[in-house]
């Protein structure tokens, strides 16, 4: 099979932002503040100051300015999901509870979110005000809710419809019909498409999901199955995902799918969501999900969730995606790739459960931390297995390595015209039309963390590595923590020189290797460099741009 095939892309693809209020240090002042600032009776029936809205946005995003909002941060998202037929076409009627805690006094606050319809909306059970604005839910509660406190909004009757896939067409990308039903592929940026959500990595939440279908339709959702049952002809399925999850890797798959449980291992269940008409050709084929997991397990520590495996979806999407304790892959990586593409596909996305879901991006310009880490497993299990050569090779059949350090001389060799084109690896150019999807992200964070091992040792960068996933289990951490932690465990000089590895707009030096030398970025590498070479991981720059 060509490498320029179409419908395959090599790579497939909590820290909380908080407001605070300014404290009053003289009687006077404490005085003319609350003059300023009539009180009112509060959502709860307590009082509270006027309160002043959140913002639509996060100001210290850079990528999606838009994305998220200021004045709370959610605890939980409880979705009630009903599927009138088992039609790959048919829409979603949702029912989304919020469950939020206020970070200032709020007398407004947004909800992302672009689908379809939306019924009503009441915070703390009260009738509340709802305006929709572009892609904003903008919601006013009949009294302002006070800084510090828990409140509840409910999103009712909100409607979204799956779309059938068209790469021209990024918003198609998001909820898909596929031959068998249709799933969620909401990074980066668009899960509030599907549903109302505050639509950032920085803001994770505990997830339950009831999905109400046709009886004999299949749903399976991220997290675990609490229970199933039948009546009247309609099928509930119930799933909790009791750890921290980003809207961007919820996942709902609704049709003709068989779950396959695997042999539990360690106390997580293991199973394979298939299309029914296909399990007899590929469910061997996923039967290994456990192998990926114990390698992993073994180099950062234990697996993060309670669930694992892997879902097909047979449309030809040519990427896949690390949907939280399901991995998403297109079936075009069984039957038209090579054994070696499909092995690195499924380690990649199972390193992501480690770090990208459990351990997310602070913010999108971060998610380097992401797709760096899973790119340098993915080339570490393919070094060590023997088919390092045999997945690099199909991508570009002018570059037949099969070594590690090899590999990184080579990409060594290229980073100044992957800066150049995208920006250094931990401040993305905001005008590229991959967004942080690119080379520089993938393969060039990969590169900064082989770096730093030759710079520590792999011992300290070992140790580094499992207190990471361990510190930050749950949480969004940022490029500055990974840095920090990094110095903690390295010494004092590691801090500048990551710092120069991830935002300098030339390629540092390769400790350990002097002889390595970088190509320099002419205008002509550098357009060459934007054809998308495939870089790594869950959402590949070729398949991402047809998302943008």
């Amino acid at each position: 099979m060509d490498a320029s095939d179409p419908h395959i892309s090599r790579y497939p693809l909590r820290t909380r932002h908080r407001a605070t209020n300014l404290t009053l240090l003289t009687a006077s002042a404490l005085v003319a503040g609350l003059l300023a600032c009539p009180t009112a009776v509060a959502a709860d029936g307590g009082t509270t100051s006027a309160g002043t809205p959140g913002a639509a946005g996060l100001p210290d995003e850079p990528l999606f300015p838009t994305l998220g909002n200021t004045g709370y941060t959610v605890e939980h998202y409880d979705l009630d999901l009903r599927y009138a037929t088992s039609a790959p076409s048919q829409p979603i009627d949702g029912t989304v509870t919020v469950k939020a805690v206020a970070t200032q006094n709020l007398s407004r606050f947004n909800l992302d979110f672009a689908g379809d319809t939306v019924g009503t909306v009441s915070v703390n059970g009260q009738a509340a005000t709802a305006v929709r604005t572009g892609e904003e839910l903008e919601i006013t509660p009949t009294a302002p809710l006070p800084d510090g406190r828990p409140f509840t909004v409910t999103v009712s009757h909100f409607t979204s419809a799956p779309t059938v896939p068209d790469e021209n067409d990024p918003t198609s990308l998001v909820f898909v019909q596929t031959t068998d039903g249709s799933a969620w592929l909401a990074q980066p940026n668009y899960a509030h498409r599907i549903f109302p959500c505050n639509d950032h990595p920085s803001d994770k939440a505990t997830f339950s999901f009831r999905i109400d279908v046709p009886a004999g339709t299949t749903a399976v959702a991220n997290g675990i199955l609490a229970d199933s049952s039948t009546s009247g002809g309609r099928t509930v399925w119930r799933y909790d995902e009791a750890e921290p999850l980003a809207t961007e890797l919820t996942q709902v798959v609704v049709g003709a799918f068989t779950v396959v449980p695997l042999p539990s291992s360690g106390g997580v269940t293991l199973r394979n969501v298939i299309p029914t008409r296909l399990m007899n050709d590929h469910s061997a084929k996923l039967a290994d999900v456990n192998d990926y997991l114990t390698w992993l397990s073994n180099r950062v520590g234990p697996y993060p969730f309670r669930s694992y495996g892997d879902l097909i979806i047979d449309e030809p999407l040519g990427y896949a995606l690390e949907t939280q304790t399901l991995s998403l892959i297109s079936l075009v990586f069984f039957t038209k790739a090579p054994e070696a593409v499909a092995r690195g596909v499924r380690l990649h996305e199972a390193s992501h459960q480690w770090f990208g879901n459990s351990v997310t991006p602070n913010r999108w310009a971060d998610v380097w931390l992401s797709e760096g880490h899973a790119t340098w497993y993915t080339m570490a299990f393919e070094s060590e297995n023997g088919i390092l050569a045999g997945d690099v090779g199909y991508i570009n059949k002018n570059l037949k390595i099969g070594d590690l350090t090899e590999l990184m001389k080579k990409r060594y060799s290229q980073g100044d015209q992957w800066r150049a084109t995208y920006g250094p690896v931990a401040r993305p150019r905001t005008d590229n039309p991959d967004g942080p999807f690119t080379e520089n992200v993938y393969t060039g964070g990969a590169l900064v963390l082989y770096a730093l091992q030759q710079k520590i040792g792999a011992p300290k960068f070992s140790e580094l590595e499992r207190q990471w996933v361990t510190r930050y289990r749950g949480q969004s951490p940022s490029t500055q923590d990974f840095i920090a932690l990094a110095t903690q465990i390295g010494g004092a000089d590691v801090a500048p020189f990551l710092t120069s590895w991830l935002y300098d707009t030339t390629t540092p030096p390769m400790p350990g290797h002097p002889d390595w030398t970088v190509e320099p970025a002419t205008s002509s590498r550098a357009r060459s460099a934007t054809t998308r070479s495939a870089a790594s991981s869950s959402i590949a720059p070729d398949a991402f741009a047809t998302r943008r």
